[in-house]
């Protein structure tokens, strides 16, 4: 109540950022407006001069307002002027606008514009670029694949060569000679990914001539940060190596792995059998415990779905599993006794698979301890205290421990890590196998994670399961998380159409303020409740006529998918209805410029997963605008069809915004089911329980804002368990982040000092003084000092 009281008075926080803003905004309107009466070379000259007044001690601060209009009237006088961007001749139109301007100044400030989609992020980061690139420190733009990098520095680059700045854009195939050029430059375009990894590869450099990121980390502006900073921050930057020798047992124990699997899925068929039978009977807490153990044991078993859908499954298994958990709490019962003619348990929501006693009988009945891992500690301790052995049987004996250990411990990994690719990933969904190979598929975008390996021999264990190449292992030789990496600017900003969701984890990591940008004119798109069904099948025929309907009506339809699988099936029920359209997935991103192209013509049909929501504009055709029928409270333009929600409230934002850009008329839709991965894991026991109230039958389909809550709510949980996930590899990198610094610093002088003897003595000083403080101790007895271990280690 206080806090609506106080925002009636003072407004939101987004207001009185903007309020600040705007009279920047009026004094860089009426530099522009002086600047008209300058030639070409005398505008072109105001950049040396800007140059000179930082070194003379004035701000990029107290300069802005000149500096931004120095660059809008740049743009001005290109207008008319064509030039290649990625081959294709474009040409020139545009100046930026008030709301652009502001964008810039919250972009110059360090922290994240979020704008609309057809604002012009890419236009509104020139500004922030041009101002801080005058410090002659190297200014970072930095983007979500080399497409957009080369499109965009080719792009906006004759701005800043028309004001006199060097561009520059790294792109994956460019050689370390060519990479130094561009990080030279005044202004670098280039992905998250490369800008990360050169860091790597500098600090694994062998002389100074191989270093290419020469001036460090003065300011960079990440596009699509809520992509770069927090969907791709679960996976670290690691450069790996091959291991001198390959052990892992993939193949041979593949056999075992797949004979355990068929056991259980015969097993869980049996369960689901008895409690279809029991709940004919009326018997439902049997058939609630049968199902709940059949979750644990295969839980995107397709029958299993099925019966989720039946009016109270969802609530009578929750209930089972609350009974079970109160019982467990009270130590009246263990996994064991419930679980434990399952052969393994799966844990799907966390993707951790353990074998049970059974499981490992069944693996090796003649030694099932083999899947045992020795007590480490108490194994050494008990050789320690043998007074028995001597100093050389001692070592002898600890390395046949660690040994046993090792060859246990790989065992095991390769189990677990074949059940995991048997049980929880699925072809054309989290990967694609082309040409003998698997790659992995990015569920946030849809596109193939080129060079992505899953770590841990996960990936192995897929190719050992799709029958393809195992590759050989590797081992990490240099590692970063992006939040490190992005924490080493001296100054860091972001723009995205989707941030505000994300907000607080911005700020807690990266302490960057999210301030959003009003549009140039009203959005104008209607975004309708969510329809929900019982089944799949159900909710794609709706999409089918959906589909159909919108398109006797002119109007382009873009359908969005979480998965390669998805578009597939949709493509084939389109076919069967001879509706012309183009599918745009993992497997098919050479044709992506191609088919975004022409997504906004009269009557187009695109299928497309999430790859189609960054950084492509969709133009409306002709008469595309007045499409629609009024009388039916149905508009024009872009039609949006989301066949799932994603995980990530943002992805959805973004899909729902390829549609109503600039103003122009468009509507989004979602279609569910209670058979959706995020409902099945999440939400379906809840939104379950309100069809159910509401009568709903097979077939029929719910709108319901209460759903829509729900949903969102289940949305919410899951960002949170990602942000815990992320935070918890932060912490782990955090450690190593300190140590990392301190080598990479002296890896650092040891390239660019002359001598390195004194640094070398230091170092060997340093560690002769702790080993014999370590064996010696300080006071102790000569007869305590422990001479044997000394010479064993310093020789």
């Amino acid at each position: 109540m206080f806090i609506k009281i106080f925002t009636s008075i003072f407004g939101t926080k987004h207001d009185r950022d903007l309020k600040q803003i705007w009279p920047i905004v009026g004094q860089i309107n009426e530099h522009f407006e002086s600047y008209n009466r300058l030639s070409d070379d005398q505008l072109k000259a105001k950049t040396e001069e800007f140059r000179e007044r930082i070194n003379n001690g004035e701000t990029t601060d107290d300069i802005l307002p000149e500096a931004f209009a120095v660059l809008k009237q740049a743009c001005k006088r290109l207008v008319g002027k064509t030039w290649k961007i990625v081959g294709r001749d474009i040409t020139w139109d545009m100046i930026p606008y008030d709301v652009q301007l502001i964008g810039g100044i919250i972009l110059h400030q360090g922290k994240i514009a979020e704008m609309a989609t057809g604002e012009g992020k890419t236009l509104v980061a020139t500004l922030p670029m041009y101002l801080n690139a005058l410090e002659g420190k190297g200014a970072h733009l930095v983007t979500v694949n080399d497409y957009l990098a080369q499109r965009d520095a080719e792009w906006m680059g004759e701005i800043y060569k028309f004001l006199g700045l060097t561009v520059g854009v790294i792109l994956n195939d460019m050689t370390p000679s060519q990479r130094r050029e561009a990080y030279n430059c005044d202004i670098t375009y280039g992905t998250n990914n490369e800008f990360g990894f050169d860091y790597l590869r500098d600090n694994m450099a062998g002389s100074v001539e191989d270093i290419v990121q020469i001036r460090g980390h003065h300011y960079a502006i990440v596009d699509e940060v809520d992509s770069v900073l927090v969907d791709e921050a679960r996976t670290p930057l690691i450069i790996s190596g091959p291991v001198s020798e390959s052990t892992h047992k993939f193949k041979e124990m593949k056999p075992y792995v797949e004979r355990l699997v068929s056991d259980q899925n015969r097993y869980v068929s049996r369960l689901i059998k008895e409690a279809e039978d029991l709940l004919k009977q009326e018997n439902h807490a049997e058939a609630a415990m049968n199902l709940l153990i059949a979750e644990h044991g295969a839980p995107k078993n397709k029958r299993l779905f099925k019966l989720y859908q039946e009016p109270g499954i969802k609530r009578m298994i929750q209930e089972a599993e609350n009974n079970y958990l109160r019982d467990k709490g009270q130590n009246r019962t263990s996994d064991e006794q419930y679980f434990g003619d399952l052969y393994y348990m799966v844990d799907e929501k966390n993707h951790v698979i353990d074998l049970t006693e059974k499981g490992r009988i069944s693996m090796n009945p003649s030694d099932p301890e083999m899947f045992l891992l020795p007590d480490l500690g108490d194994e050494i301790a008990k050789i320690e205290n043998d007074d028995m052995l001597s100093y050389e049987d001692k070592l002898l004996k600890k390395e046949e421990v660690h040994r046993l250990f090792n060859h246990r411990s790989e065992q095991l990994q390769n189990i677990s890590q074949l059940l995991r690719a048997y049980s929880l990933y699925e072809k054309d969904d989290e990967y694609v196998v082309q040409d003998g190979k698997v790659l992995i598929v990015d569920e946030f975008t849809g596109r193939i994670m080129q060079g992505r390996r899953y770590s841990d021999g996960l990936h192995q264990a897929i190719e050992a399961k799709e029958n393809v190449k195992i590759e050989r292992e590797t081992q990490t030789l240099a590692t970063i998380t992006l939040q490190n990496y992005f924490r080493m600017y001296d100054k860091l900003a972001g723009m995205t159409g989707t941030a505000e969701t994300e907000a607080a984890e911005l700020w807690e990591i990266y302490k960057l303020d999210v301030v959003v940008i009003p549009t140039n004119k009203p959005i104008a798109r209607i975004d309708m409740e969510d329809v929900i069904y019982r089944t799949k099948r159900e909710k794609y025929n709706a999409v089918i006529n959906e589909i159909e309907t919108m398109r006797n009506l002119g109007r382009p339809i873009l359908v969005g998918t979480t998965t390669v699988e998805v578009s597939e099936t949709l493509s084939r029920m389109l076919k069967r209805q001879g509706i012309p359209h183009n599918v745009l997935n993992a497997k098919q991103h050479q044709r992506e410029a191609e088919i975004v192209a022409g997504a906004g013509e009269p009557g187009a049909v695109t299928i497309a997963t999430n790859m189609a929501g960054r950084g492509t504009d969709i133009k409306l055709g002709a008469g595309v605008v007045e499409a629609g029928d009024p009388s039916k409270g149905i508009p024009g333009g872009l039609h949006i069809i989301g066949t799932a929600r994603h995980e990530a409230r943002r992805i959805d934002r973004q899909l729902r915004g390829r549609s109503g850009r600039q103003g122009d008329p468009g509507s989004s839709l979602f279609f569910l089911s209670l058979e959706d991965e995020l409902m099945r894991l999440f939400g379906s026991d809840r939104i379950a329980g309100v069809m159910d109230r509401m009568g709903a039958q097979e077939g029929e389909v719910i709108t319901h804002a209460l759903i829509t809550r729900s949903i969102e709510k289940a949305q919410k949980r899951v960002e949170m368990q990602n942000f815990a996930i992320r935070k918890r590899l932060l912490e782990y990198d955090d450690v190593m982040n300190q140590q990392r610094e301190i080598i990479y610093d002296r890896r650092r002088v040891a390239l660019t000092q002359e001598d390195t003897r004194d640094e070398v003595l230091n170092i060997l000083e340093e560690f002769v003084d702790q080993k014999v403080a370590e064996y010696l101790g300080s006071g102790s007895h000569v007869e305590e000092w422990d001479l044997d271990g000394l010479e064993a280690t310093v020789g």
